[in-house]
Parts: C-alpha cells; sequence; structure tokens
C-alpha cells in the first residue's frame, strides 16, 4: 500500500473524508479527470483509499494549453498516490467557441474533455463515473463556466458536495503526504490570454516558455499575461520588489524578449485570480 493510503487522517479531516468516501464509494471503476493540481489531487488520493488504487486510475487531458512541466508533475502525484494514468489528446483547439476566448471559454475547454473521456474512454476502460476537482469555493464563484459542462456530463464533484473549501483541500492533502499540497494554483495556459483576443498555439508557447524561464530563477508563484507584443508579469507580492531591480530585471526582460514578446510590463497589484474573466461575468 501506498503511503497516501495508509496516512491517517483525524477529526474534521476524518470526517471531511468520509463524506467524499459515501460520495463515490458506490461509482467504482472511478476516472478522475486529474490536472495534478492539489484538488483533483486530493479526489484521486481519497477515491483510492475508498475504491482502492486498481479501481481508480487519473485522467489527464493533453493539449497545448498544457504545460509540459505541468504533465510530468501529474505523473508524479499519480504516481505517488498508486494509481494508473490514462492520457487523452483533447482538441478543444479545433472549436471556434473556445479559440474566440470569451467569458465562457473554460465551458468549452471542459466540454471537450469530458466529451472526449464519455466517447473515448468510459465503455472501453468499464469505468463507472467520472469525477472532478471542483471544491467547495469554486461553487461560489461567478468565473467557473466549466462547472456547467461537468453538470452536462453527470460528472461527479465530491469536494463541493462534501462542502470541502480549499484550506480543507490543502489541510487534507498534507496530512496525505501528497508531494503537491502546498503547490500554488496553476490554471491553464489559456487563461492569459485576454478575453476576445484568440486562443492559438503560437501564444500558447509563448507564454509557456516566458514562464518557464521566470520559474527558473526562483519566481514560483506567477503569471505571463500576454498581450500581443507586451507581456505582463504577475508575481506573489513579495517577489515584485526584487523584480524590479538589477539583476533579475535585465534577467527577466531577456528571458521574456527570447520567448517572442517586444514589451515587458510588471504589474505592480501582484498575482490576481480571475483577473480577466471576473469584471465580465454577471451571472454564473
Amino acid at each position: 500500500m501506498t503511503e497516501t493510503e495508509t496516512a491517517p487522517l483525524s477529526g474534521d479531516l476524518a470526517r471531511a473524508a468520509d463524506r467524499v468516501a459515501e460520495l463515490v464509494r458506490d461509482h467504482a471503476p472511478l476516472g478522475v479527470a486529474f490536472s495534478g493540481g492539489v484538488d483533483s489531487s486530493v479526489v484521486l488520493a481519497l477515491a483510492a483509499r475508498t475504491l482502492g488504487t486498481d479501481r481508480v486510475c487519473a485522467i489527464i487531458g493533453v493539449s497545448p494549453s498544457l504545460p509540459d512541466s505541468e504533465l510530468r508533475a501529474a505523473h508524479e502525484v499519480a504516481a505517488a498516490i498508486g494509481v494508473r494514468v490514462l492520457e487523452l489528446t483533447t482538441r478543444e483547439g479545433d472549436r471556434a467557441d473556445y479559440r474566440a476566448n470569451g467569458p465562457d471559454r473554460c465551458y468549452h475547454c471542459k466540454h471537450a474533455l469530458f466529451e472526449s473521456i464519455s466517447r473515448d474512454l468510459l465503455e472501453r476502460e468499464g469505468l463507472s463515473a467520472i469525477a472532478y476537482g471542483e471544491n467547495a469555493d469554486d461553487a461560489q464563484r461567478r468565473d467557473r463556466p466549466g462547472a456547467r459542462a461537468a453538470t452536462e456530463f453527470s460528472v461527479l464533484r465530491p469536494l463541493a458536495d462534501a462542502g470541502i473549501d480549499k484550506a480543507m483541500v490543502r489541510r487534507i492533502a498534507r496530512a496525505l503526504a501528497l508531494p503537491n499540497a502546498d503547490k500554488p494554483a496553476a490554471p491553464c495556459l489559456a487563461s492569459r490570454i485576454p478575453h476576445f483576443s484568440e486562443v492559438t498555439p503560437e501564444k500558447l508557447s509563448q507564454i509557456e516558455r516566458a514562464e518557464n524561464a521566470l520559474r527558473s530563477m526562483g519566481l514560483r508563484d506567477l503569471r505571463v499575461r500576454h498581450h500581443g507584443e507586451v507581456a505582463r508579469i504577475e508575481l506573489a507580492s513579495a517577489d515584485i520588489a526584487r523584480a524590479a531591480i538589477a539583476p533579475l530585471r535585465e534577467q527577466i526582460q531577456a528571458a521574456v524578449h527570447a520567448a517572442g514578446f517586444r514589451f515587458v510590463a510588471l504589474d505592480l497589484a501582484g498575482l490576481q485570480s480571475g483577473a480577466f474573466t471576473l469584471p465580465l461575468v454577471s451571472v454564473r
């Protein structure tokens, strides 16, 4: 058995795990739409504890919006949990509504993922159901149109239904010794492109190259927003001051220019979740 399967949970964490267990117990074999983020990792780990690692699999949707580094990290987490991984090529970029990049882009992306799973994997792998990592905080946000696609395909959301918020997700992940327990959120690369600016493989590649270069400099939690020739860099508050002075400033400029941007801007507001979508969404 893996360390994740045997790690003890107590108190409110044990009660939360029991609620998730009740929600997934009758859905084996279970596939978990898996990004390698902490939310889907906790769903995967708790499902494996309940159903057994041989009756749960991680399903990773692979496309240009998923950085190679995130794909490798997802495989490492799944291996730590002890479940097999199924990679599925998704083709959201073939959809005009996705490329158009309106506030509902995530709906079209998740629809492509869940449709591909339903068409290509459910029967072939003998899966009873699919789950994903929406938590109770996500369920309250207005900028999560992907949840509508999950509803349309009857995808389980055990964390949200069990009332488990992000803070508790982190606590469970630490208690289970998951390697990504403190991993910052890592939305897909398309989230760095302003709405109504077309999503293209070239833009996604630029963003990925720039972000990889900045992380190699020790800047861990960041976004590179794509504004045509301008890269607008969002950093954690603690990193903003040192990024604005030499020698790191020149290193950042050189790296972002090498990724194909002409100008480099440092956003003094820092890291902003939902910065493009929230102002445009009035109804969930």
